[in-house]
């Protein structure tokens, strides 16, 4: 069977949207699974409801990547956007034509066609998910390098080349998953500019005349098909082969941290898509972590200890749904500093995604390091509940009982690998967590749940603080404790509804 490209999709009969010639608008630093079901997805659809008629030119940001690849098919790729929207499954296929091609910076050749394109007058953006790694100073990386070793190094040259063509400057949405990344980068950049000497007047340029905004991303990517099956039948139903197809979950939203003007020049308001300017992004990620994160690790230890194992069945037990939802309606949008309707059609998404009926989240796999989580998406609403209204957050009490239950559960022995132990039905699990954690559960596991109980609340290490000292909290949480243990985690959650 053939590979995709526009000759093979035409032949295939496809009949969805397909941009074949524009100019390239967009310079994006990863050729990836995220960027390409995400950044390049948006600008997709913004291409065929607004007529914005751009394309976008991909760089490898490592020695290896999918040039190749991506340069065969002629940028075409095949996406699926599935999950779970209103409770109903979805499962939505679309041939992506935004990619014109893709460079290989580490090909010499490559790289003077990647520095003769950041001097076009057409382009406006640049992109850039270098992982959270890509966003570093490399005291290393000169401009004489061919390339330059770094991305913020390598952006820094591109710049330089426009700079000195004359040519207006760039808009940069960073995507890697660091905090502002956005200004990160370009302290990286400015720190390039002094080390060089390239000048006041290029600094002044980068200042002014570029826009390095940071970003929010949200949208799990699962990537390729892995089964050999489907993928077969899949290429059966299309009628060519695609070793580039992208799978990404139907949920999406990405938050751009910019001046007003920018939603008016980005195409994605006109075009109708959940892509939003805004002043900072920092209440955004508030929102995700609490919600998003929080649900997650609010839930699932007691979930796990009660028989379930996969994310997308606790959505089917009406009192683990149940206690997620009181968690998140009633403790946690209550304490968040962004309009509560927003936050509530948020969690309602967040619902639909755990409900994806196509992956099977486990639940051990987000028990991992479980301490540092809890500590990190679920205390701070728990402690803010308790400033705003003086009492003790049910729901969020109960998931702290449920912490300590799942880390105690009848341990059996702990090694490098964990520590084992075993849940009500009979079965071994392995805790994993950092070793001073692991090695503090293990010396209490003889403890009763009173002296348990104040030996964790009293770990300063994990809390940051004394957690007796909260009125009523102790008490509280010995009493959640024991009816884990005496009833079962199920009923113990059913018990706050």
């Amino acid at each position: 069977m053939a590979i995709l490209n526009y000759e093979v999709l035409k032949n295939s009969g496809y009949d969805g949207y397909i941009l074949e010639k524009a100019p390239v608008k967009i310079l994006q630093f990863g050729e990836g699974n995220f960027l390409r079901a995400f950044v390049d997805y948006w600008f997709d659809v913004a291409n065929e409801r607004t007529g914005w008629n751009g394309k976008a030119a991909l760089v490898q940001p490592i020695a290896q990547g999918l040039t190749k690849l991506i340069n065969a098919q002629e940028g075409l790729y095949t996406l699926y956007l599935r999950g779970s929207e209103n409770g109903e499954k979805v499962n939505l296929r679309r041939v992506i034509s935004v990619v014109d091609s893709c460079a290989n910076p580490y090909d010499e050749a490559d790289w003077a066609k990647i520095r003769e394109l950041a001097k076009s007058p057409d382009l406006e953006y640049v992109v850039s998910n270098t992982t959270e790694a890509g966003i570093v100073y490399d005291p290393e990386s000169t401009l004489d390098q061919l390339p330059p070793s770094s991305f913020p190094a390598k952006l820094t040259a591109l710049l330089y080349d426009r700079f000195k063509a004359g040519q207006k400057g760039l808009v940069i949405l960073s995507c890697e998953l660091i905090d502002n990344n956005g200004k990160e980068l370009e302290k990286v950049v400015e720190k390039h500019i002094a080390d060089w000497g390239l000048g006041e007047d290029f600094l002044k340029y980068i200042r002014e005349e570029c826009l390095f905004c940071s970003t929010l991303v949200d949208r799990i990517v699962p990537g390729r098909i892995r089964d050999p099956k489907e993928v077969e039948e899949l290429n059966k139903i299309h009628g060519y082969e695609d070793p580039l197809l992208d799978v990404g979950e139907v949920f999406g939203v990405w938050y751009i941290e910019g001046p007003a003007w920018l939603e008016e020049k980005l195409p994605f308001k006109k075009a109708g898509l959940n892509v939003h300017v805004v002043p900072e992004v920092a209440p955004y990620k508030k929102r995700k972590v609490r919600i998003l994160n929080g649900a997650h690790t609010g839930f699932v230890l007691g979930a796990y200890l009660s028989g379930q194992n996969i994310v997308r069945d606790c959505m089917h037990n009406d009192t683990i749904r149940g206690f997620m939802n009181k968690m998140l309606y009633d403790e946690v949008i209550p304490c968040l500093p962004l309009d509560k309707a927003d936050c509530e059609n948020f969690a309602a998404a967040v619902t639909d995604r755990f409900n994806n009926p196509f992956v099977d989240h486990q639940l051990l796999s987000i028990s991992l390091n479980s301490t540092s989580k809890w500590k990190a998406r679920v205390m701070p609403s728990f402690l803010e509940y308790i400033e705003k209204y003086h009492k003790l957050p049910q729901a969020a009490t109960m998931s702290l009982a449920a912490y300590i239950a799942f880390y105690s559960s009848q341990i059996q022995g702990l090694s490098d690998a964990g520590m084992t132990c075993v849940r009500p039905n009979g079965d071994s699990y392995l805790v994993q967590d950092d070793a001073w954690v692991l090695e503090f559960y293990y010396a209490h596991k003889d403890d009763a749940p009173e002296a348990l109980v104040n030996a964790v609340l009293t770990n300063t290490r994990m809390w940051d603080q004394d957690l007796t000292k909260i009125e009523g909290l102790e008490e509280t949480v010995v009493k959640d404790l024991k009816l884990i243990l005496s009833e079962g985690a199920e009923a113990a959650y059913k018990s706050v509804l």
